[in-house]
This record gives C-alpha cells, sequence and structure tokens, in this order.
C-alpha cells in the first residue's frame, strides 16, 4: 500500500512546490557534477609585490579548476593565467630573507634568486642532481641545499661550492658481511707462508699504505644510512651545525584492495594501508658538529613522564604491564634566527604526551620546556602530527618560542622564555585558535578564531607580547584570509550557510569594508531559494548542550518525519555558519525539507570546534556519547517539533556511516530506518594512525574495540538498512561490509540491502554513483517512514 500512495503524493508536493516559482529540486539535479552550481575561487596567493590575487577557478567549457588572476585596479575580472606565466612565477615554497627583501627557490636541478623591489631573478647554480630546500644562512650572502641527502652551502659572492656533509646509502665497505671471509682469510695466510717474494711485496704494500694514510688530510665524518631513511637535513643558521632525523620503518603487513574493473580486464589488486596495531616507526635525531666533526644522537630517555602508563591499565588488573622508555617521534629541530637556539617538538608513540625541548647544541642534552600530557590523545588545532607540524617556531628576539597548547581545554597560543622557562598565555577563554603567524615588522600576531562564535571563523590581530585582541573582519560566516606580502590588504575567501565561496578584498584596517571580486554562481544554482539552516544547541541526556543545524519545512508541508545526518571524519566541523564541505548533502537537506521532512544535523561528541573534552569525549567507546547525542537529538525533535517517534531515519557516510549501523543495532527503539555509507563496521580493521589515538590497541584494549564495533551488535537490528560502499575503497575497506553482510546473512536478519559502486574509491566521484546512491536513500525514507 505505501508504494501505491507514495507517486500522487510526492506529485503533489511537487505542484506545490512549484506554486511558489522557484527551482524544483531532484536527487539527479544535485548530484549531478558540481559545476551546475557555478564556480567558486580557491587556493588564494598574492604576488610578490600585493598586486595580483591568484587563485584556481574553473574557466568556461574547462573540464577542471585552473590558475586565475585579479589584478588589482586592472578591469579586476578573473583572467586565465597563461602557461608561460605561470612557469615565471615565484613558488610558493619560496623561502624569503630576514630583509623580506629576496626569495630563493630550486628548479629542476637549478637554484634561482629573486629581488622582490626590481622583480628580477637570477639563475645562482645549475646543479644537475635535484636539489630541495635552499635556504638563506644567518649570512645571507650564503645560502644552503639539499641534494642527494647531502648539505651543501653556496657562496652567492665568490661562487664557492662546499659539501658539508658526507652521508653515504648502505654499509661502511669493511662492515659488509661476508661469509666467506674466514676461508679467505686462511688460504691467503697459507699461501704468503708459502711463497716468499709474495709475502715482501705484500708486506712493502701495507707500509706504502700506512704512510700515505699518515699524511694524507683527514676526510670529513661520512655516515652510512644501513637502511634507515634520511629526512629533514638542515644546517644551523650560524653553519655551525647540521641536523637530521632517520627513520626505520618497520615492515608491518599491508592489505590489498581487489579492483575488478581494470582498464586492463583482469582483476588487479591495488595496494592500501596496515591495519590497526602497527609497530611503530622508529625517529632518531642526530646532530652534526661540523667543527667537532663528528655525530651525535639525541637521547630522550629522560623526558619527564617518559615511562608512564595511561590510565586505560586500571581495566586490566590481570595483565602485567611493564614500565618502559616509550618510543616517540621527534621534529626536524627549530633553529633561533641566530642559530645560537634550537627547539625541539617531541611526541609518545601512543600520543598521550607531547614534549617542547630546548637542544644543548654542544652536547645533545634536552632540556624540557613544556609537557602536555591527555590520557585520551593529544590533539586539537595548531598541534601538529607525530613528526612535526603545528605552530611552533621562535619570535624575533631569538629567546622566546611560540607554540599552541590545550592546557586549558581550548587550543591557545602560548610563548615560553627559553633562559627561564616563564611560560605565558596570550590567548584565553572558550574559543579556538587557528594558524597564527607573525607580521612582517616582527610586532604583531596575526591569527583566525572562534572567539564570535564556535561556527564562525574571524581574522585577528594582536601585539607580539600579547595584549588586545583586534578583530579585522566583519563578514558573518567564515573568513579565510590571505595577507598580501605588504600586509596592507587582506584577500577573503569568504562564504556563509547558503553561499558558496567567494573572493573579497579588503583593507586591513579594523572596520574597513570588504569588497567582492568574484561572482561565480550559476543561474540555475541561484533560482532556488537555500536554506539558511538555525543553529541551535539541545540537552543531552548528560546535561551538556549539542550544537546543531536545523531544518522546518513550513507547518503546512509537515510529514511528522525526521531524519538526522552524521557528518564523517568523526574530528571534522559541520555546524557552522559557512558553506559546508557536505555541500550535496546540504542541497538534499533542503530536498527532503521541501517534501515535510525535518532535518537535523549534528556536531557530535568526538566533532571539531568545542576544545579539547568536547574532541575527545569519544575516547575507548565510539558509538558511545557520539551515539547517545543521536539519540537525544532525536528526542528533541520529538518533544519541540511535532516529529512522530516512530518515523525517525538516520545516514551519514564513514564516520557517519559507522554511527548509523551503532544507531540501528543499539537504538532500534528510536530509529527506524538508516542509511550506512562507506561505513567502518570493526575498528580493529582500521588504520593506525587515527583509530589507536581513539581506541588504543586492540591486543592491549580490547575492551574499547569490542564495545565500540558495530559488527559485534547486529543482534540488536530490527529496522530498515541500506548498506553502500564503493568496492575499490582504500581507506574504509569493502571488506568491512562484506563481514557485516555475512554476520547480517547468519543471524537471519530481514529488511536490509546493500549496493555496491565498483569503480568508486571512499570518497565518490562520478555523478551516475552519486545519484544512485542518494535516490535509493530518499527511497529508503520515502518508503519506511512515511504513511
Amino acid at each position: 500500500m505505501k508504494k501505491r500512495f507514495l507517486l500522487p503524493f510526492i506529485l503533489l508536493l511537487v505542484f506545490q512546490i512549484s506554486l511558489f516559482g522557484q527551482e524544483t529540486l531532484t536527487v539527479e539535479k544535485i548530484m549531478q557534477d558540481p559545476i551546475w552550481m557555478g564556480k567558486s575561487p580557491s587556493n588564494i596567493q598574492w604576488d610578490e609585490k600585493g598586486q595580483t590575487i591568484y587563485f584556481m577557478y574553473r574557466a568556461d567549457n574547462d573540464p577542471a579548476d585552473s590558475l586565475h588572476k585579479i589584478t588589482l585596479g586592472k578591469n579586476e575580472q578573473p583572467v586565465k593565467v597563461s602557461v608561460k606565466e605561470q612557469r615565471d612565477r615565484v613558488p610558493l615554497h619560496a623561502k624569503t630573507n630576514l630583509a623580506k627583501t629576496k626569495k630563493i627557490y630550486a628548479k629542476n636541478g637549478e637554484i634561482f634568486i629573486y629581488d622582490i623591489a626590481s622583480e628580477t631573478k637570477n639563475s645562482l647554480i645549475k646543479f644537475g642532481d635535484r636539489i630541495s630546500n635552499p635556504t638563506f644562512l644567518a649570512n645571507e650572502n650564503r645560502f644552503a641545499f639539499e641534494s642527494s641527502n647531502n648539505l651543501y652551502v653556496l657562496d652567492i659572492s665568490s661562487g664557492k661550492l662546499q659539501k658539508v656533509t658526507s652521508i653515504h646509502s648502505g654499509s661502511k665497505p669493511q662492515e659488509k658481511e661476508d661469509k666467506s671471509e674466514e676461508r679467505e682469510k686462511w688460504l691467503k695466510d697459507d699461501n704468503l707462508s708459502l711463497l716468499s717474494v709474495i709475502k715482501e711485496r705484500e708486506d712493502k704494500k701495507e707500509r706504502t699504505k700506512s704512510y700515505t694514510e699518515a699524511i694524507k688530510e683527514k676526510e670529513s665524518f661520512s655516515f652510512y644510512l644501513k637502511g634507515k631513511s634520511l629526512a629533514n637535513l638542515q644546517l644551523s643558521p650560524d653553519e655551525k651545525y647540521a641536523t637530521m632525523l632517520f627513520f626505520s620503518r618497520p615492515d608491518n603487513k599491508r592489505t590489498n584492495v581487489p579492483d575488478y574493473t581494470d582498464a586492463s580486464g583482469y582483476t588487479v589488486n591495488l595496494p592500501a594501508r596496515t591495519k590497526v596495531g602497527d609497530e611503530p616507526t622508529t625517529v632518531e635525531l642526530a646532530i652534526y658538529d661540523l667543527k667537532k666533526d663528528t655525530v651525535y644522537f639525541i637521547s630522550t630517555k629522560n623526558l619527564p613522564g617518559i615511562m608512564d602508563l595511561p590510565d586505560y591499565v586500571k581495566d586490566y588488573p590481570d595483565k602485567e604491564w611493564e614500565e618502559k622508555e616509550r618510543t616517540v617521534s621527534l621534529s626536524a629541530p627549530v633553529f633561533s634566527n641566530d642559530g645560537k637556539n634550537a627547539v625541539v617538538n617531541i611526541r609518545s608513540a601512543d600520543n598521550k604526551d607531547r614534549w617542547i625541548a630546548l637542544i644543548d647544541l654542544k652536547s645533545g642534552e634536552l632540556k624540557t620546556l613544556d609537557r602536555q600530557r591527555d590520557e585520551a590523545w593529544i590533539g586539537g588545532p595548531g598541534m601538529g602530527w607525530g613528526f612535526g607540524g603545528g605552530t611552533f617556531g621562535w619570535l624575533p628576539d631569538n629567546k622566546h618560542i611560540h607554540f599552541q597548547s590545550e592546557e586549558t581545554g581550548y587550543s591557545h597560543l602560548y610563548i615560553l622564555d627559553v633562559t627561564s622557562g616563564n611560560k605565558s598565555a596570550l590567548t584565553s577563554g572558550q574559543f579556538e585558535v587557528f594558524d597564527p603567524s607573525i607580521s612582517k615588522n616582527g610586532k604583531y600576531w596575526y591569527f583566525t578564531s572562534s572567539e564570535v562564535h564556535p561556527g564562525e571563523r574571524h581574522f585577528y590581530m594582536m601585539s607580539l607580547m600579547g595584549g588586545r585582541i583586534e578583530k579585522l573582519t566583519s563578514m558573518t560566516g567564515n573568513n579565510n584570509v590571505s595577507l598580501s606580502p605588504d600586509e596592507k590588504n587582506m584577500a577573503i575567501l569568504y562564504s556563509y550557510s547558503d553561499k558558496p565561496w567567494e573572493l573579497y578584498l579588503q583593507p586591513n584596517t579594523p572596520k574597513s569594508q570588504p569588497r567582492q571580486l568574484t561572482s561565480g554562481q550559476s543561474e540555475a544554482f541561484k533560482s532556488y531559494n537555500w536554506r539558511d539552516p538555525e543553529l541551535i544547541t539541545f540537552q543531552a541526556s548528560d546535561g551538556e548542550l549539542v550544537p546543531a543545524r536545523l531544518y522546518v519545512p513550513e507547518s503546512g508541508k509537515k510529514n511528522g518525519a525526521a531524519v538526522i545526518f552524521v557528518h564523517g571524519a568523526g574530528y571534522l566541523q559541520n555546524v557552522h555558519k559557512w558553506w559546508s564541505s557536505y555541500f550535496r548533502e546540504y542541497m538534499f537537506h533542503n530536498l527532503l525539507t521541501d517534501l515535510g521532512y525535518t532535518v537535523l544535523d549534528i556536531d557530535y561528541r568526538g566533532s571539531a570546534g568545542y576544545g579539547r573534552d568536547w574532541r575527545t569525549g569519544i575516547y575507548r567507546h565510539m558509538g558511545g556519547k557520539d551515539l547517545s547525542d543521536q539519540v537525544d537529538g532525536a528526542k528533541y525533535m520529538v518533544d519541540n517539533l511535532g516529529v512522530n517517534p516512530e518515523k525517525i531515519g538516520i545516514y551519514g557516510g564513514s564516520y557517519g556511516g559507522f554511527i548509523t549501523l551503532m544507531a540501528l543495532f543499539n537504538a532500534p527503539e528510536v530509529f527506524k530506518s538508516g542509511a550506512a555509507l562507506r561505513s567502518v563496521t570493526d575498528w580493529a580493521h582500521y588504520n593506525h594512525g587515527y583509530t589507536a589515538n581513539i581506541l588504543n590497541e586492540p591486543f592491549n584494549d580490547p575492551i574499547a574495540y569490542r564495545r565500540s564495533s558495530p559488527i559485534y551488535f547486529v543482534e540488536g537490528f530490527k529496522g530498515n538498512l541500506l548498506i553502500a560502499h564503493g568496492m575499490v575503497d582504500v581507506n574504509v575497506h569493502f571488506q568491512d561490509v562484506v563481514r557485516l553482510a555475512q554476520r547480517l546473512i547468519e543471524l537471519g536478519k530481514d529488511n536490509w540491502e546493500m549496493a555496491v559502486y565498483p569503480v568508486e574509491d571512499h570518497g565518490f566521484v562520478e555523478p551516475s554513483s552519486w545519484t544512485d546512491e542518494y535516490k535509493r536513500i530518499l527511497k529508503l525514507f520515502n518508503e519506511t517512514l512515511i504513511d
């Protein structure tokens, strides 16, 4: 009976919507190639003089985005950049000298220096081999670069080139294992004992060799990699020390993903990732003292808390836990501009500790400056990752370092005096700081923050040593600012909830008004009145206020049904006032609302944007508070929005697919139907970097995995389930849903189906796949949630 009345119902709704004179939404329309919506700029860059803004943009009839530019004061319309101009541009990765007058970069085995004032470039050296990381030294007439795992220094004035290091692959020749060595020695000794003339010649040869070695000039220290990988080779600005990282990567077993649609006509295995529980990569930091001609390695054994056990071990009283020095990852040292000091960022392999330490360059000893301990895992804006990244560097005084920390529960900007150890928070409050950078004149900070609202981003400036924070942007939404090189203007990539990204220009002064430079949306896109979803909070069962985006149909169109959308990634924010990366889902939610559904999109526990406690709210139990937040969201809609408790569906992809499965298996009394897209079904089969942070390792913390994996809860399934997955997904493998399907079959479960997409990876590409998937989702909700 449901199918018999479904078509007239939809036709009636289409007729009603058309009466209002706006475009009618269909799945086919919103899931087609996004070019139908128009075009949006991305990847904003300035030229060296601050007169031209470069960005990626889609020219008419082009198959993809290409580099465009707008020249200020000249027409100010997007113009496609020629291939020649692209080749002649100074690369974004070019290094600048301290005076901000010159840039240096490598291209095709050649090093160029660019004079900003005269806009001229000159070739300094053609080296032949691949060159990387050319960097000005403290003496700005000299620069260092890396080639073939060695450091070189070029004096610009004299043209003299000096090789600074002597690093070789493999082992020392005499260290090579020779199983026949004992036999060969015996044969030689026996032969010399019989043939005296040959022995005399051999003795003379040895004496000559000894004399030659004695008078020969001593060679520089040579280092052999012995199978290790070399990275982050750099020279201190004062040219006294070279530092390098050595990586020893274990041979962790990797998975394969079969591709049944390979162009060859054969099934081809795609090499994919490992699974959680990897042996960690070993990282060693070495310092080469050029004057002493010796190399020494940094020891981390004296770091405070290096042997600390995590709190979760108390849940396993019968297991013996060994207190031992934990494995750590070290970043490349960061030198002060004068080269006299260096600091290093160190992370424990279990990601429960972050140390910042000062290196005694003469001895290699570490002095801990700051330790951040998190019994869940270290994370948040500006914190970087195991091998570096994040906010970390020196102030111009060569005395203070800066970094970000979640010490107060929110990621804020700190400075620390390395001579006294005094630490100061430059920002504070229940908001987060993003991408801080020091002004060209060294007197101010620029950064983005969520101070106004968790769902807004604005650009600020502040004195270098802290003080009053001044907001420079005013448009409600997300203001992604790129400063001009002279810092007089801001190029702003801006969007709002119902307005895709556009480029604006604004003087870099408070209360200045922005001016729109691009307008790329198509007439077809603008013909529909896209909703500005209401940002709300509802109270969770544990008393916390949960943020959400709410779409409510007009009272005359309500059908009593509701759909909850669960965003992916876990640590991602989707309840905000800017154009969502889930733009297809946003359009689908408009379509659902047109049909009478109430739609709720929740930033559940584990989402980004709300500080440390929210970020780590899922520690050791995915499908715990992140699921109860969905249940409480459903209750909010029933209690406040007239939603029928028997008509609630849920859907999402990746982490959202995982939560959908947990909802249908563990809260079947709340959720009648769900669509689980590219879902993790068993966390023991996902990757190490993401999973071990949250659930530790399956062989150390099996409790966390058992209560967090949907495959263990299939018995509770009672509703209606759509499973959709790409077969060449090298992130969440197709194997996940194959194992889940077998479990459903063995338990005799009904009312589920699986849609497979043979050519799709984790993120779908083909419009036909998107369309098919969302037609199935809409059909599921229409047939099971509407009478």
